[in-house]
């Protein structure tokens, strides 16, 4: 019987462990330039005022503004925390409202994994107040423009837009309070990496108040390979248990998923043609960093 190249008793055979490591980066690269190229024409076409894909789905963009609205508000969002935002932040992107979980308090650090056009970092600004601070995270430069634009529009001086990707967070070690994500993580090629990394970057204590997008059921082959589906934060969405089990495993405590039922209305019109609400549902997600380790050393 022959073994596995790959396995740790093998010791002659690092050359293709190797090639099975470049092309699984390779792979990921080639999904995040894909989401990327998404989401730059979302925030160019917003600029513009123009329409982009589905404007009632997680990366549409209408040129009504009182259409983003009532999507934002099917989101959970009030449209007394709308009126908090500049024009243009609100593009009707995400599948929740983080902050309705996240409990910010005055002076806390908040770090937004994917941050956008800034949306919910400003909102996140006024509950931590001005001796608290945001940190917004976002791989498209485009958005990362619009983020750092729409901050000026609005004086948000506690508030601050870094290029980066979640799987490689440009954030020190213990450094928020709070990590917020809106309808995101389903988009990354490699969870486990981006919950590692939360952690990381986490103080002991801190917490995730997430938004995402789940599956209920293994989603069929051609759903998970169609681009328009990942880019709209459906082909890509992790198993609940998965993500359980990867949350927990970074090191996470009280990991806690709660599927919203109610978020099918909306999610069936991201996709008419397809039956998305058979496989996937917008979901709150929590956890815990602790606040202590203790070490066998």
């Amino acid at each position: 019987m022959s073994s596995d190249c790959c396995s740790p008793k093998n010791t002659t055979a690092s050359d293709c462990c190797a090639a099975d490591t470049d092309t699984t980066h390779q792979q990921h690269d080639n999904h995040r330039q894909q989401v990327r190229d998404a989401y730059a024409k979302v925030a160019q076409s917003n600029n513009e005022g123009d329409a982009c894909g589905i404007e009632s789905s997680c990366c549409g963009v209408s040129d009504d503004a009182a259409i983003n609205t009532l999507i934002s508000t099917r989101l959970g969002y009030s449209q007394e925390e709308l009126d908090q935002v500049p024009d243009g932040a609100d593009m009707g992107l995400g599948c929740g409202n983080p902050k309705a979980i996240a409990a910010l308090q005055p002076g806390e650090t908040v770090v937004d994994l994917g941050a956008g056009g800034g949306f919910d970092c400003f909102l996140a600004s006024a509950e931590v107040k001005e001796t608290g601070h945001v940190i917004g995270i976002d791989m498209t430069p485009d958005m990362l423009s619009k983020a750092r634009n729409n901050a000026v529009k609005g004086n948000f001086t506690n508030v601050e837009f870094r290029l980066g990707e979640i799987e490689n967070l440009p954030v020190a070690d213990n450094t928020a309070d709070v990590i917020i994500s809106n309808c995101v993580i389903n988009l990354s090629p490699n969870k486990t990496r981006v919950f590692h990394e939360a952690f990381r970057i986490l103080k002991p204590g801190g917490r995730l108040a997430i938004s995402d997008v789940v599956a209920t059921v293994e989603l069929p082959e051609d759903m998970r390979n169609d681009p328009a589906l990942i880019a709209g934060c459906m082909g890509n969405a992790s198993l609940i248990d998965d993500l359980v089990t990867m949350i927990s495993d970074a090191g996470f405590e009280q990991v806690r998923i709660e599927p919203k039922d109610e978020s099918k209305e909306f999610i069936r019109d991201w996709a008419p043609d397809h039956n998305v609400t058979d496989y996937v549902v917008s979901a709150t997600i929590e956890g815990i960093k602790p606040k202590s380790t203790t070490s066998c050393c």
